[in-house]
């Protein structure tokens, strides 16, 4: 894996783009590294943030759990959660609760018990779709507990 800092100018960039996709606003952080650990996936980790970059998709890394708090979310049944550990879509029948969110937006999926974050999505449909939906797929689910990025996320430290 390799692994190199980058300039500061790359770095506002690279917080910038975040900033905006996510609707969330970061300090300037110093020092922030980007690890390269497939073809088409990075890690980025800095003073308090780590971020997955998968393709042109920019995730919070799961075990971020501060940030995963400010993006929605949906709370799913028990026995949705080993098909999520799998790498499955959110179903509509699966879906417990969940807080508002927009087509095409990051979704955080939480399961219902320990209300720990499991993955995190794109959703395929609006919230305001939910209520009247029985079937379907929701979220596009994208990084997720046990991962190819998840284990390798474990043994990166900033």
């Amino acid at each position: 894996m390799k692994s190199n800092l980058i300039s500061k100018s790359e770095t506002s960039a690279l917080l910038k783009t975040v900033s905006e996709r996510w609707g969330i606003e970061f300090p300037k952080i110093k020092n922030v590294k980007v690890h390269q650990i497939l073809d088409d996936a990075q890690i980025i980790t800095g003073s308090g943030i780590k971020i997955l970059k998968v393709d042109n998709d920019y995730l919070p890394f799961l075990s971020e759990t501060e940030t995963l708090e400010k993006f929605p979310s949906v709370t799913v049944d028990m026995g949705a959660v080993k098909f999520m550990c799998k790498g499955a879509n959110v179903m509509r029948p699966g879906i417990k609760k969940f807080t508002e969110f927009e087509k095409d937006k990051l979704v955080c999926i939480v399961e219902e018990s320990q209300h720990k974050f499991l993955a995190i999505g794109k959703s395929l449909v609006a919230s305001s779709e939910l209520e009247n939906m029985e079937k379907g797929e929701v979220i596009k689910n994208i990084h997720y507990i046990s991962d190819r990025f998840w284990e390798t996320g474990k043994t990166i430290y900033d």
